[in-house]
């Protein structure tokens, strides 16, 4: 018995020595074991990411090419492809239909040599981008309605255009059936066909029909232009009382010039032309002192080089000469009682001048009162700058409007065109220097209350003068 115990003793010890060991290697942390990547494992990553990256790079290069076809210059492109794939039944009856519509293979063409290209229609020529695509078979409002909504979403016959003999082979049509690829359509080929149904068809421009042509007024017909209303008022005198002379200056105006045997309408413009604008521009004293003066430089003989020896201007002189001109063409009594009082006078004179030439239209409404006292104001200073004058166009003869809603001048009485000064006609007489730049800066140099406001012929030489195309022939003044 003593053994016994001895050897449960051992063997409880050694039980417990054991339990110990294992508690100890149980808490204390193990190493981390090494994993090894099987060959299978790696080989099927690679595969994975292989297909991934080729599936980016497809995708990639679709979009791209999307990007080409949605260009603007790239319709032609875009069409060709789409016509090309016209949806069908599964009839083959309906398929070689839309084989005929798209210009592809039917039972009658299958004898035609399989390295025949493709007709100009399925592939536009790519130097003409500028031009529109014309409207394909595919594309047309008729096919469009005669195909149901359901055609987008089936299979498909793949009918492009061949560019090899290979793919003339592996696309053309036998007479089973048995070669014709059939493809399903993307999504983005879906939407292009439903956007291509529902935008407007290409239509080419036609001439207008002679029952469409009309005339229009830019002021009345055109969008988002209010029309202009232009208002005219009855102008007053153009020589009002505080431009009138005295009568009192007037008449030692008429004595002094004549003891000195000058034109009282040469020292007049000459004191106007100085600054000289009262009723009374200048003194007994000052008007005797400067009669003898122009006298002694031969203004009797020649007016322009006495004012010029006088004020040693030539600007001042052509001023000067412009004014006794004025004066001249309307008369002393009417500088003082005013123009539209001596209004019949100048009538009945213009009418009686024989270096006026007048149409009979004209004559007559100057005779009729119509004619404003400043138009015929132009016409006798005109007479006395050129020594004769022809006016081609008063109000009778010209027409309503001058443009589209503006009512001409002419209309009024307050224009005149002038077509001959001097004997030279204003026609082929219109180059720098000549007799219509004279004409026109003549024009110009009346005084401030008979100025125009427009001045029309070939020349613009500034102010209210411009020039016009059609005004070859005569100068427009109008008031």
């Amino acid at each position: 018995m003593p053994q016994r115990r001895h050897l449960f003793r051992s063997t409880t010890a050694s039980l417990v020595l054991l339990a110990a060991a294992l508690g100890v290697l149980s808490v204390m942390p193990s190493r981390r074991r090494k994993i090894r990547v099987a060959p299978r494992r790696l080989a099927a990553s690679l595969a994975f990411a292989t297909l991934f990256f080729a599936g980016a790079a497809f995708s990639a290069g679709a979009g791209n090419t999307v990007a080409q076809l949605l260009e603007p210059g790239d319709e032609s492109a875009l069409m060709a492809p789409e016509s090309a794939t016209t949806s069908t039944d599964e009839d083959p009856a309906a398929d070689s239909e839309a084989g005929r519509r798209v210009g592809g293979p039917t039972d009658d063409a299958e004898e035609a040599p399989a390295s025949e290209e493709a007709p100009a229609s399925e592939a536009p020529p790519a130097e003409q981008p500028d031009q529109p695509a014309e409207a394909t078979p595919a594309a047309s409002a008729d096919d469009s309605a005669s195909e149901p909504d359901s055609d987008a979403n089936a299979w498909q016959p793949a009918v492009a255009a061949p560019t090899s003999s290979d793919d003339t082979h592996a696309s053309a049509a036998s007479k089973d059936g048995t070669l014709l690829a059939r493809t399903k359509p993307s999504k983005w080929a879906i939407r292009q066909n439903a956007f291509r149904r529902s935008a407007p068809p290409v239509l080419a421009p036609r001439p207008l029909m002679s029952g469409e042509l009309k005339d229009t007024d830019p002021e009345v017909d055109e969008p988002g232009v209010s029309a202009t209303v232009w208002l005219h008022r009855k102008l007053p005198d153009p020589t009002p009382p505080a431009r009138r002379l005295k009568p009192s200056f007037a008449g030692q105006l008429a004595r002094t010039s004549a003891r000195a045997k000058v034109d009282w309408a040469l020292v007049l413009g000459v004191l106007r032309a100085s600054g000289q604008r009262g009723s009374a521009p200048a003194s007994p004293a000052t008007l005797r002192t400067l009669s003898n003066k122009l006298a002694k430089l031969g203004a009797r003989r020649n007016p322009w080089s006495a004012v010029l020896a006088l004020e040693g201007q030539t600007a001042f002189a052509d001023r000067a000469i412009a004014l006794q001109r004025y004066n001249r063409a309307v008369g002393l009594r009417s500088l003082v009682k005013g123009l539209e009082w001596a209004k019949p006078s100048i009538s009945k004179r213009i009418l009686s001048d024989k270096r006026i030439s007048m149409y009979p239209g004209g004559r007559v409404d100057i005779q009729a009162g119509r004619v404003n006292i400043r138009t015929l104001v132009l016409i006798a200073y005109l007479a006395e700058a050129h020594g004769q004058v022809s006016v081609s166009c008063l109000i009778s003869g010209h027409r309503l409007y001058s443009r589209p809603g503006v009512i001409s001048a002419h209309i009024y009485g307050l224009a005149a065109d002038i077509s001959v000064l001097g004997g030279l006609s204003i026609l082929g007489n219109s180059q720098p220097g000549g007799m219509t730049e004279a004409a026109v800066r003549n024009v110009l140099l009346l005084p401030a209350e008979l100025q125009p406001r427009q001045v029309i012929s070939l020349l613009g030489m500034g102010g209210p003068s411009f020039p016009m195309g059609n005004h070859d022939d005569h100068i427009h003044v109008g008031y």
